[in-house]
């Protein structure tokens, strides 16, 4: 099956009619007024406009293209995705794990304890991994590491490939390991809101490293790489 994007699905199960079709009329609007796609890696993706987290006003916005191109690019791979977060947005055919959100097929565990029975192929995380030992209590920052570790070493395949973005300016921790040069990552890439019209360039870590997050969208981005 396809993936598609559904621009006019809504999740709010009790929102009245008027209050649907306002939404719906306010968002088609933002998306004619503003510029259309933006730049990655040396590829061009259109903006995100979906109802579930106001896509246009956050880095969803970016991030779901982004990561939607990689699973169409890995269809026929064995493909676990940490936080269910792409389910909201296309349909999806991989494994899913994810500690807290219920939901048909996700696996409701911590990701330092799933242990596969099969490697994966690709790993995927959209703004999750931030929120590991960050938003827990206690709070255990490095647990970040041992999860990406664990990740590396126990759930990927050999050769395959792990990519995750996390926001710049939310978890001081990992924003630490990138001030001093220790990323987790093999490779990485900065972009950039540049315009309250939700408009991102790509960066780099100069460029981003005094992002704020703020309140429920962030200023900057890191997608990280690992290449087993």
């Amino acid at each position: 099956m396809p993936y598609t994007y559904d621009y006019t699905s809504v999740a709010s199960g009790n929102e009245s009619a008027s209050a649907h079709y306002w939404r719906f009329a306010k968002m088609t609007l933002t998306r004619w007024t503003r510029v259309k796609t933006f730049v990655f890696d040396g590829r061009s993706y259109p903006y995100l406009y979906h109802f579930c987290n106001k896509t246009w006003k956050n880095e969803r916005g970016i991030e779901i293209p982004i990561f939607r191109e990689i699973l169409l690019r890995h269809q026929a791979m064995r493909i676990l995705e940490l936080g269910n977060v792409l389910a909201h947005y296309v349909p999806i055919h991989h494994d899913v794990v994810d500690k807290y959100e219920v939901a048909p097929g996700v696996i409701n565990q911590d990701i330092v304890e799933f242990a596969p029975t099969q490697r994966y192929d690709l790993i995927l995380s959209i703004s999750t991994l931030e929120h590991v030992g960050w938003d827990e209590e206690p709070r255990e920052p490095a647990k970040l590491l041992q999860a990406i570790e664990h990740l590396r070493d126990r759930c990927l395949a050999p050769g395959g490939q792990i990519v995750v973005s996390l926001p710049v300016g939310y978890n001081t921790f990992f924003d630490g390991l990138l001030r001093d040069g220790k990323s987790p990552f093999t490779q990485q890439h900065f972009l950039k809101r540049v315009s309250k019209r939700n408009y991102w360039v790509e960066s780099d870590w100069n460029g981003c490293k005094d992002a704020t997050y703020g309140r429920f969208v962030a200023h900057a981005i890191c997608i990280g790489i690992i290449q087993g």
